[in-house]
């Protein structure tokens, strides 16, 4: 169940409550993982379901994470967005309903998508600490 907004104001930084309920965008290149190597996966800030892995994250160029696709497609909705004068596909997390960025068919093989995500509505879990933190079952990712 997603927290109520008070909650979520409570939890969430400043800047991670603008781009997960505001549909608000970080500045690229000044972000937390953008350029983040380290083995792991990531998850919603707000709902922990779990969304990309670092299996298939790419440097875009963009100074926003990049992913050629979902961890787990069924945690991604995504839906037209046609806010700044132009249709893009907006990438929402299912559970949280949280805004996490849009995806673009200009990504790499083999899917040629570019999940394009903002940092701040991602947690990374880094792999030695995926065990503890519940996410186990995603350690075979890194065998």
């Amino acid at each position: 169940m997603k927290p109520s907004k008070e909650e979520l104001k409570k939890n969430l930084t400043p800047l991670q409550f603008y781009v997960t309920q505001e549909e608000g965008t970080e500045p690229p290149f000044k972000n937390e993982y953008h350029d983040n190597k380290k083995e792991g996966i990531y998850v919603d800030i707000v709902s922990g379901e779990p969304l990309f892995s670092s299996m298939d994250k790419y440097d875009s160029g963009t100074g926003w994470p990049s992913f050629v696709r979902p961890l787990e497609p069924g945690n991604i909705v995504e839906k037209e967005d046609r806010r700044l004068f132009m249709k893009r596909i907006e990438v929402r997390s299912r559970h949280a309903d949280s805004h996490l960025g849009h995806v673009f068919d200009d990504g790499p093989k083999p899917t040629g998508r570019r999940y394009c995500m903002n940092s701040a509505a991602l947690r990374f879990i880094p792999k030695e600490e995926l065990e503890k933190a519940g996410y186990g079952q995603y350690l075979k990712l890194f065998k």
